[in-house]
């Protein structure tokens, strides 16, 4: 289900009571396409998210701790000098339209009470955030600014008259009338569908099943009124793909997963993981692709290194062809460039022997020699470049994993932890790393009560198990794939306690989408780490092992941060 016109509706009827009357008194853009606007209103802040992305446009309250970028956009430099300290009026929607106003009152530098709008449209790569004076009706600032050649319908740049977009109304259902209906009511159950406005096409679908069902005025009130309640509802199609509702279908092919009686609420948990993947992305864009190049790089050394040491420990024939060589000196003539000898390594099977016409026939023989001690002389050398390659890589899977992993506010660490590698290049004014906490770590609750922690990235990898930790809590991690570290704060678990511990390991693992993950498992007294080794690099012995397949839903249901 989209986020559609009477599914703002829906979600109005939770949002409006918590924000009107509110002050707005904060203002940041913490990416691209989004902005957090927090009011305070009885003595409480109330955060909400306002989106503009292009595949899933939204807003909604959210309680999530989002970083505040330390240079603001000039969007938000203009929101903050005219709607900073302003008090939020009323919030309106457009008929059943996706275009959401949010009216404010504040005073101008002369101490005029000036009205202002803040209208979210909500449609698409269309999407965009607009501030404009109610009076005039001119444009103050937006969050796209579209050139005209790009958008021929009207101007959407600062200063412009501010205009709708074009629209395309349909009937309101929440004023259609008894009588109205009636006249419509020849039409079929789906051309009268098309007439309706704030329909999507799952909406749409629900109500011709209604009036299939029954085709009368009661059957259409009974779809409508669902969404002047502001509940949610869960479902997965048949590949599992999951929309959200403000009512219960059931007219399409869904199942359903879950239910929440606050729409609000139920939308932030919907949104959280794809909005997280989202933001992620584009805090870590630099990062990811230096960890990306690193990783071909590597790989391809390896790959290199892997050629080398096979020519190396399969350097007998140099040995031979010399040998053989030495041992009929006399055949050689002056000039020749390869001759072939028996080779009585092989029941004097001929072997042809390359030659160097500018040397004599005994420096030729030296010369295969030479090659062959070469190349074994070479063998612990390559052996040792191969396994620095591999820690190496496996350090930046290991990063990897720890994107895939993160929250937006864990990049910095990420980033932090780069810099000080000599990935990243520092810049002359970094910010003093902040110190880690229990805060930034994942937080889950067994079945039994007890708790386990996680480790997001490298640094809070090592603060969790070298400093956090009680030397008698139990140490889990997946068994030679990068992950996180996680510790079960308990001394004498229970097999079910280390069961739901090692899950949460594997699922926080390069392995999250594997099945029969092997975890290891250790009192943390037991972990150690080298001297001079990356972030996040432990070694540990006395361990144990179990095998377990982690599942998405399970996990996440004993978060509890």
């Amino acid at each position: 289900m989209a986020f559609d016109g009477l599914f703002i509706h829906s979600l109005l009827k939770s949002v409006t009571p918590a924000l009107i009357g509110g002050r707005l008194s904060k203002i940041y853009q913490p990416f691209s396409q989004d902005l957090i606007l927090t009011f305070r209103k009885e003595r409480k802040n109330q955060q909400l998210l306002l989106s503009a992305n292009a595949q899933y446009p939204r807003f909604y309250l959210t309680k999530q701790a989002i970083s505040n970028p330390a240079q603001a956009p000039t969007f938000v430099m203009v929101l903050r000098k005219y709607l900073e300290g302003s008090v939020l009026q009323s919030i309106d929607q457009v008929g059943v339209d996706r275009i959401v106003n949010f009216h404010f009152s504040n005073r101008n530098e002369l101490g005029d009470q000036v009205k202002l709008v803040l209208s979210v449209e909500l449609m698409g790569r269309h999407s965009n955030v607009i501030l404009y004076d109610q009076t005039s009706g001119h444009i103050i600032d937006l969050l796209k600014r579209i050139n005209p050649d790009e958008n021929r319908a009207r101007i959407l740049l600062p200063k412009a008259k501010y205009e709708l977009p074009p629209l395309n109304p349909g009937i309101d259902g929440f004023k259609l009338s008894e009588q109205d209906f009636k006249k419509l009511s020849v039409l079929t159950p789906v051309d009268f569908s098309r007439k309706i406005g704030g329909l999507d096409r799952d909406d749409r679908d629900e109500l011709i099943g209604y009036l299939e069902d029954d085709y009368s005025y009661s059957s259409f009130m009974t779809f409508i009124e669902q969404f002047n309640k502001s509940r949610a509802f869960v479902l997965k199609t048949p590949n599992n793909k999951r929309k959200i509702f403000p009512y219960l279908p059931y007219h399409l092919e869904l199942v359903k997963e879950s239910s929440d009686p606050d729409l609000n609420h139920a939308l932030v948990e919907f949104y959280q993981y794809q909005a997280n993947r989202d933001w992620v992305k584009q805090k870590a864009t630099h990062v990811e692709q230096i960890v990306k190049n690193e990783q071909k790089k590597l790989s391809r050394k390896i790959i290199k290194l892997h050629k080398q040491l096979d020519q190396a420990e399969n350097s007998e024939g140099y040995r031979i062809r010399g040998e053989i060589l030495n041992a009929n000196l006399a055949q050689v003539k002056p000039g020749m460039t390869r001759i072939a000898l028996p080779n009585y390594y092989d029941n004097n099977h001929p072997i042809e022997i390359k030659l160097d016409a500018a040397l004599s026939p005994a420096r030729n023989g030296q010369k295969y020699f030479t090659r062959y001690k070469k190349l074994r002389d070479s063998i612990k050398h390559v052996k040792e470049q191969i396994k620095i390659a591999q820690d190496n890589l496996d350090y930046f899977d290991s990063i990897q994993t720890a994107i895939d992993n993160a929250e937006p506010q864990d990049i910095d660490q990420i980033t932090d932890e780069l810099t000080n590698q000599g990935y990243i290049r520092r810049q002359q004014k970094q910010k003093r790393r902040k110190k880690i906490t229990e805060h930034n770590l994942n937080k889950f609750r067994l079945s039994s009560g007890k708790t386990v922690l996680v480790g997001k990235n490298n640094y809070q990898n090592d603060w969790l198990t070298l400093k956090k930790a009680n030397k008698t809590d139990l140490w889990l991690h997946v068994k030679n794939i990068p992950g996180s570290h996680v510790i079960l704060q308990d001394k004498e678990p229970t097999d079910e306690d280390i069961a739901e511990a090692a899950e949460i390991a594997a699922y926080f693992s390069k392995a999250k989408n594997s099945a029969h993950v092997q975890v290891d498992y250790v009192q943390d007294k037991r972990v150690k780490k080298p001297n001079g080794a990356k972030p996040g690099f432990v070694i540990y012995t006395g361990q144990n092992s179990i095998e377990v397949t982690p599942e998405k839903q399970r996990v996440l249901s004993k978060r509890i941060n």
